[in-house]
């Protein structure tokens, strides 16, 4: 009878448990064994509280249970659960911000994200670096956003310090704001380095820079414009417009992601000060302005023969 009992045991701690399906389970900070097995009841994962913690204390090993959101599988048995909690693994909640999301959007991803407490300011443009984001329920937003921006300060740091020699920028500042524009003017990767290389000669030979990004952020602060762009918008004087001004705007239009940080860092060995669209995706880039206009007019042939034009 006594190795009946045993077996009988084993299989309600180590068999499949009650959940008929995944349940979440937040254990509070500073919650006993006791208490977390009354929540785990209350949502289902275990049969009932007492037995629980009876036999995690004789045969759960002693460790301490963590803190925290758990999700609980279907079925998991009641040793599982308990392993579970000893062992930390929280359900991890993630924030995604692409390569180029302006700081506005930013706002807009946090402020939206589940589970995120508190309010947060629009964060200065070009201070966060895109990537995914592991969050717990409860985090607050402006911790969230720290994060967010602590990894762009060493990821920036890191990246200038392993800069090549001779770039065209002179400061962190000013990489931070040349990759924003490459960022919002290609989405190849095999181009970043190349356009960088274009921009990069236009700073050294004192040119208009000229890329259209810098005439929308002013008006959208970088959603997209939804239209085209005005002849009006073309001329406006203002500390964004490349179109109107030499050099570098007063800041990023966009947060660049660290591939286009490394581009602007290290360009492309390139002579070419013009690109445009080839109509794949990419673009095609010339030395001169002959042939630059020259690849316009195919491009808009290609455009004329999408009815586009």
């Amino acid at each position: 009878m006594v190795i009946a009992l045993g077996l009988g045991v084993l299989q309600y701690w180590g068999g499949p448990g009650p959940a008929r399906s995944n349940v979440s389970v937040e254990v509070p900070d500073g919650a006993t064994l006791t208490r977390a097995a009354a929540e785990l009841e209350k949502a289902g994962a275990i049969r009932s509280a007492r037995p629980f913690v009876l036999l995690a204390r004789v045969l759960g090993g002693g460790e301490a249970i963590k803190a925290g959101e758990y999700r609980i599988p279907a079925r998991l048995s009641e040793a599982d659960i308990l392993k579970l909690l000893q062992g930390g693994r929280t359900l991890q909640r993630f924030v995604t911000i692409p390569e180029g999301t302006p700081s506005i959007l930013v706002y807009e991803t946090l402020m939206k994200a589940p589970q995120l407490s508190g309010t947060i300011a629009v964060p200065e443009e070009g201070s966060v670096l895109p990537d995914s984001y592991a969050y717990n329920r409860g985090d607050t937003r402006q911790a969230m956003l720290e994060r967010m921006q602590k990894a762009m300060t060493d990821y920036l740091a890191k990246a200038w310090e392993a800069r090549k020699p001779g770039i065209a920028v002179k400061t962190p500042q000013e990489a931070l704001i040349l990759a924003s524009i490459v960022e919002k003017e290609t989405g190849k990767p095999e181009e970043r380095r190349t356009v960088a290389a274009v921009y990069s000669n236009r700073l050294r030979q004192n040119m208009m820079l000229q890329a259209d990004p810098t005439i929308i952020y002013p008006i959208t602060k970088g959603k997209p414009l939804g239209r085209r762009i005005l002849q009006s918008e073309v001329r406006a004087v203002n500390a964004y417009n490349t179109y109107a001004m030499t050099g570098l705007p007063a800041g990023p239009i966009a947060n660049p992601g660290r591939a286009s940080i490394d581009a602007v860092l290290d360009p492309a060995q390139s002579t070419a000060l013009y690109f445009v669209a080839d109509g794949s995706g990419g673009h095609v880039f010339a030395d001169t302005l002959e042939q630059h206009n020259a690849n316009v007019q195919k491009w808009y042939a290609l455009r004329r023969a999408r009815g586009e034009m």
